[in-house]
């Protein structure tokens, strides 16, 4: 196999189609991790150049190796409870909000990468129970999605190695609500935990309405990929799905200012969240 590179013209046109597919903006200068990224898939799929692979799977015919090659773009390295205070305002602040609530609270965890969101919020959510036996009657419902199926295959099986496990974890964490895995060193969500999550496929490019509406959508360091309209029609979309009154949280350097007028800015100190007007 040769890594014949890319021609910036090819990277070009690359990077148009990639944006049109799943809404990535790649920059002008991240060449290099189209070729860390893709350059592996080059003896999976037979094929001789990097050139030759990009070239391939932007053509509708070549169904496997596109979803391959957009899996590989897409897919994020993640941590457990990451930055830790959303996951304190939702346990403080926004899940007391709905203690009454007959009904479960409804929560979206979008591009959820391989699931460490979503089982963090449903960790959060059993430590508040634990807490405030008498709290959120109706319980939790959780929504994870993603655009890669690879992925969210993984995400439903729950099993992580040691070294997913040892990012953001705390020991006391691992022992109250993980197994033993089926690898040396790996370890496995607990049932009580999963139970509470629904792994979905989806495009955030495409429509949200089959998912329903929710009171909490999570969509953190995920906005920073997309151009400006995108963003908006992506922010757009999350007002559309969230009931009156409810809550977007954002990654940590992400904002929606200048973006949309629908959503009220509450600083937590640290963090903000933000609410459907």
């Amino acid at each position: 196999m040769t890594n014949k590179e890319l021609s910036q013209s090819e990277y070009q046109e690359f990077r148009q189609f990639l944006e049109h597919q799943c809404g990535i903006v790649l920059g002008d200068n991240k060449m290099y991790l189209v070729k860390s990224r893709l350059s592996p898939l080059m003896a999976k799929f037979n094929i001789d150049s990097l050139s030759e692979l990009v070239k391939k799977s932007m053509k509708i015919s070549e169904r496997a190796l596109r979803a391959t090659v957009i899996d590989a773009m897409t897919t994020n390295e993640t941590l457990w409870f990451r930055d830790t205070y959303p996951f304190e305002i939702l346990a403080n602040r926004v899940l007391p909000e709905f203690k009454n609530n007959a009904a479960p609270v409804k929560i979206w965890s979008s591009a959820c990468s391989s699931g460490q969101e979503p089982y963090s919020i449903a960790m959060t959510y059993l430590e508040y129970k634990a807490k405030n036996p008498g709290g959120l009657k109706g319980g939790i419902r959780i929504t994870a999605t993603d655009i890669s199926n690879k992925v969210l295959d993984q995400c439903a099986v729950g099993e992580y190695d040691s070294l997913a496990i040892a990012r953001g974890l705390s020991a006391e964490r691992q022992k109250k609500f993980f197994t033993e895995g089926s690898k040396p060193g790996a370890m496995k969500v607990k049932n009580e935990v999963k139970s509470f999550v629904q792994f979905r496929h989806l495009n955030l490019l495409d429509s949200y309405a089959l998912l329903g509406k929710f009171d909490i959508i999570f969509c953190r360091n995920v906005l920073i990929y997309f151009s400006a309209d995108v963003k908006r029609k992506i922010i757009a979309q999350f007002r559309q799905s969230l009931n009156p009154g409810g809550y977007l949280f954002l990654g940590a350097s992400e904002s929606i200012s200048g973006l949309t007028d629908d959503f009220e800015m509450i600083r937590c100190n640290p963090g903000i969240i933000y609410r459907r007007r």
